[in-house]
């Protein structure tokens, strides 16, 4: 149950407001552990517990009829966790390499498995328990005297919900429940993270980032600190930490109520296509966290959970010692394991883990090419079957080798896997300017997906010189959500219009808006079901130029007294867009796997020059270099040719339209981890990075208007797309 700090009402772990009072309830995971001379005062009374070992044994085949993981589901308690981690495997077991090799060489392959041929492991497990039991039995180690109080800290801010108590892994390393007293309040490391995005940006020495991490963390929350911007919601946000001579603390976000992937991977929900993509995000959460010591937090079952959209998350970060090194090949291992549950399981996966399980692979971009090119060839096979195929594709297709042929005779020797987890980092060695990202060139998982977020802001700035702002945007989005507590689903299309306006006194608002107007007339008529093609988009953006030629031959405008406009224009629907633009206006895009990208080609004489095949240094020395080639309003339509490109995203992508007062000087490439790559988190409110971005422009260019719509797109794999196709 979770008390309320305020009048200590029992609410259900569900709850997120006091039932009583109605005060929000933010429920924490608190980590404590205790340091080597705090370890030296217990030493009589909490020896280190005996390394834990059972052989690897198949667990019985899930249940068809087994219930969906409830998201409300309250975390049991410690004891509750230990006496179920001998019915599943792995959650708590060290296994040598001599018994990993010998139970997967005895013991049936995946696709032999049978209810009859699989023990029970409640059965099976009598030595496990045996080992468990020091542990269940060892005595908490004796706490400093503030550690016992209500509150863990001297604010009274973390309530703690019941005692600390050890977790499997060491006696001391404890954790508890805590609530947030004061969840109005804001982070205490929203401070800590912005002075290190700062330093990051202003430094390429790594030593002086360890320097202030050091100072401000203890060790093991500075991977937290490092990762959670990129990879969150895979990484648990930390909400605080501190250390002392004799312990340190870490608070992060509490987990417990996830379904667990174990679960959720052995019902009938799981697609095999959804069970790739899970190998492909643990490959590369992998990548990240090497660098920091992180590998266990993967080799855990306990600890995989999934969120409401199927993502990959991890309930907290564990870290591995000095005495117990990890390696690709015990990944392999727990996916077998994992496989031999599932009886349909993927033939070319089975393969692939039994590889990976014995040292075949041996780097992660092998290892995921080897991932994208399964889902790659499922989806080929299936389409290929809902066309007919030819009778010689098809049997080229069942000569694949088959589960058995993959798994072989002979099992791989694997490293010990679940670890006794002791927080042991050195800095110099795991710590670097920035978390460790997936390169451009990574393989790219790619399965169909569905949109399941959609969120936009814009803002515009008159800029530090100008009299009057000339740009004008638009944003005109409408979606219809479906969310039950199986799914969540978006239908949602937006319109997201940009332009720079240009000519004689307050000539460049007048043409800007023209356009606008038009554009946003145009396609309430002209775009229903589907995205609009080339075609009509083409003759969308003429129609406007008209509107604003026909009035400057109206005026009797001339020379630079005819007004114009830059046009950046993207149409989205679902996880599809189109992008059309006219002039100097931009579109960017950001992925935490492809970083910032700049989408189109400005509409300018260096440019064109490049494209003939001028070197860039001599294309950007002519004087005229940045003037516009295109715009809307000067010249009629038939010198108008707009670029446009289509899009698609398979990933959760940020979109940022954007004024050349924003784009000047490379402003946006030069602080991409500063200023963009949080708008890609859920966590950032869109309306005031853009602003932060605007007050950046005004610091560093000012010299223009400055204008910027962003776009935040959050995507999943279509479960009912995967289904068909399976």
């Amino acid at each position: 149950m979770l008390i309320c700090s305020y009048c200590q009402f029992e609410n259900p772990y569900s709850n997120k407001f006091c039932q009583n009072c109605g005060s929000p309830l933010t429920l924490l995971l608190a980590i404590v552990t205790l340091s080597a001379a705090q370890a030296g005062n217990n030493a009589a009374e909490c020896a280190e517990p005996p390394a834990l070992t059972a052989a690897i044994e198949p667990l019985p085949p899930a249940s068809t009829d087994a219930p969906q993981p409830s998201a409300g589901e309250p975390k049991p308690n410690h004891a509750d966790e230990v006496g179920a981690s001998l019915n599943s495997t792995l959650e708590t077991a060290t296994l040598s390499q001599a018994e990993a090799a010998s139970s997967f060489a005895e013991g049936p392959t995946p696709d032999s498995l049978t209810a009859e041929a699989i023990e029970p492991m409640g059965k099976a497990s009598d030595s496990a328990a045996q080992t468990l039991e020091p542990i269940l039995s060892l005595p908490t180690p004796t706490l400093p005297p503030e550690l016992t109080k209500s509150y863990l800290d001297s604010k009274q801010r973390y309530q703690v919900q019941q005692p600390l108590s050890p977790t499997t892994f060491s006696h001391l390393e404890l954790e508890a429940e805590v609530i947030d007293a004061h969840p109005a309040e804001p982070r205490p490391l929203a401070e800590t993270e912005e002075q290190l995005v700062e330093l990051v940006e202003e430094t390429d020495e790594a030593e002086a980032v360890d320097t202030v991490l050091s100072a401000a963390l203890p060790a093991s929350a500075q991977p937290y600190l490092l990762l959670q911007s990129s990879f969150f919601p895979a990484i648990p946000e930390l909400h605080s930490a501190w250390q002392t001579q004799d312990y340190s603390v870490l608070i992060v976000e509490h987990r417990g109520h996830l379904p667990k992937l174990f679960d959720y991977w052995r019902t009938e929900a799981s697609e095999p296509l959804q069970q790739v993509h899970w190998c492909y995000e643990m490959a590369e959460l992998w990548q990240v966290l090497e660098p920091h010591q992180g590998q266990p937090s993967l080799l855990n079952i306990e600890n995989l959970r999934i969120d409401e959209d199927q993502v990959l998350c991890l309930q907290r970060l564990y870290f591995q010692s000095a005495e117990m090194r990890y390696t690709l090949r015990d990944l392999g291992l727990l996916w077998q394991i994992m496989l031999q549950q599932v009886p349909d399981a993927l033939s070319d996966l089975v393969t692939l883990a039994s590889d990976l399980g014995s040292g075949q692979l041996e780097t992660i971009e092998t290892l995921q090419a080897r991932l994208v090119a399964i889902a790659d060839g499922v989806l080929q096979s299936n389409e290929a079957t809902a066309a007919n195929l030819s009778p010689d594709l098809e049997a080229a297709a069942s000569a694949m080798p088959s589960g058995d042929e993959a798994v072989g005779a002979e099992a791989a020797s694997i490293s010990a896997l679940s670890p006794l987890l002791e927080t042991d980092l050195d800095l110099e060695e795991t710590l670097g300017l920035e978390a460790e990202s997936l390169t451009n060139d990574s393989p790219t998982m790619v399965l169909p997906m569905m949109l399941v977020e959609l969120e936009d802001a814009g803002l515009t700035h008159v800029g530090q010189q100008r009299e009057h702002n000339e740009d004008t945007f638009c944003i005109q989005s409408q979606s219809q959500r479906l969310a039950t507590p199986q799914e969540r689903r978006l239908q949602a299309k937006g319109l997201y219009i940009l332009c720079d306006g240009m000519g004689g006194h307050e000539s460049g608002e007048v043409a800007s808006a023209l356009a606008v107007e038009t554009l946003q007339s145009y396609f309430e008529q002209h775009w229903q079901d589907t995205l609009p093609t080339e075609k009509e988009i083409s003759q969308a953006i003429a129609q406007t130029n008209d509107v604003i030629y026909n009035t400057n031959q109206a005026d009797e405008r001339s020379g630079s007294g005819r007004m114009g406009t830059t046009l950046v224009l993207l149409l989205l629907q679902g996880t599809q867009a189109v992008v059309a633009h006219v002039g100097d206006s931009r579109l960017y895009r950001y992925s935490r796997r492809l970083g910032l990208q700049q989408v189109t080609c400005d509409h300018e004489v260096g440019q064109r020059e490049m494209q003939r095949g001028v070197e860039p240094a001599i294309a950007y020395a002519r004087p005229d270099a940045y003037q516009l080639t295109q715009a809307l309003g000067p010249r009629d339509s038939h010198n108008i040719r707009p670029s446009i490109d289509f899009l698609e995203f398979s990933e959760d992508t940020l979109l940022l339209l954007c004024s050349d007062g924003l784009s000047d000087n490379e402003l946006l490439d030069t602080h991409v981890s500063s200023h963009i790559e949080p708008l890609l988190t859920k966590q950032t409110d869109l309306e005031v990075g853009l602003g932060h971005l605007i007050d950046l422009a005004n610091e560093q260019n000012g010299h223009d208007n400055i204008t910027a719509i962003a776009i935040r797109i959050k995507v999943k794999p279509d479960l009912d797309k995967l289904k068909q196709s399976s």
